[in-house]
């Protein structure tokens, strides 16, 4: 598909979620400039570059925070959103059993039209930062559950590359109609 073959219309505001190696940084970024719309990286990965992978349960309210904040300054065009708070609280749950009070008010405060969860249905892909290669099934279905209970607008995404993005942006036209 060409790169920048569709306009933004509708200033809309997409969040790509799902388990670590899903594909959500590639297809966010390929799918914000086909739509040359606004891409928004997902701050986790700077923070954990910057601590050489180590952090603690308190550091997800600050990655949360500062994600947030990432997101403030931008244009009127649409916004794509590579990981959002959802992430974070599931992550904090998994790894910790537990989820501050400030990561859960983030979440149901987001203002995201809609969701794409990235199913773990393509290969891993080795990464120094990403922790739980062989629970990304499982972690799928809770964020699956948690965009069920939030009742937050979704599609899951899967299969191939192409499919990926072609699937993505019929989603994305048919929203901004």
């Amino acid at each position: 598909m060409e790169k920048k073959l569709f306009k933004s219309i509708s200033y809309m505001k997409f969040a790509f979620t799902g388990p670590e190696s899903s594909g959500k940084t590639t297809l966010s970024k390929e799918i914000s400039e086909l739509f040359n719309g606004e891409y928004f990286p997902e701050y986790a990965r700077e923070f954990l570059t910057n601590t050489n992978g180590f952090y603690s349960q308190n550091d997800l309210d600050v990655i949360a925070k500062r994600q947030i904040e990432s997101w403030s300054s931008h244009s009127n065009l649409d916004q794509f959103y590579d990981t959002e708070i959802l992430v974070i609280e599931v992550w904090s749950e998994f790894k910790y059993n537990s989820c501050s009070e400030l990561i859960i008010n983030l979440v149901q405060q987001q203002q995201i039209d809609h969701y794409f969860l990235c199913s773990p249905d393509i290969p891993y892909e080795e990464d120094p930062l990403r922790e739980c290669p062989e629970q990304r099934e499982e972690l799928f279905e809770i964020y699956l559950q948690k965009l069920k209970k939030y009742k937050f607008p979704f599609t899951i995404i899967k299969g191939t590359h192409s499919e990926r993005i072609k699937k993505t942006s019929e989603i994305i036209l048919t929203l901004s109609k």
